[in-house]
């Protein structure tokens, strides 16, 4: 998939200090239907692209604390 290109918006949970930054597109993910992340660290690294409905999924379940050790 080309997400090319696009805005990409960081994660409200990306620290001020560098640490691990999340970013996605959400106007990729509202036309496609396909949610592209990257590490923001990165931004020529890969892109992951996940079913906006399984990305909905994994958000709901961070909110959650789903996913604690």
């Amino acid at each position: 998939m080309n997400i090319e290109p696009t805005r990409w918006v960081k994660s409200s949970y990306t620290s001020a200090e560098g640490g691990n930054c999340v970013e996605w597109s959400p106007a990729t993910a509202e036309a496609t239907g396909a949610v592209p992340v990257r590490d923001s660290k990165n931004p020529r690294g890969p892109v992951l692209t996940f079913p906006a409905r399984s990305f909905a999924q994994f958000i709901a379940g961070v909110k959650a604390d789903a996913f604690s050790t």
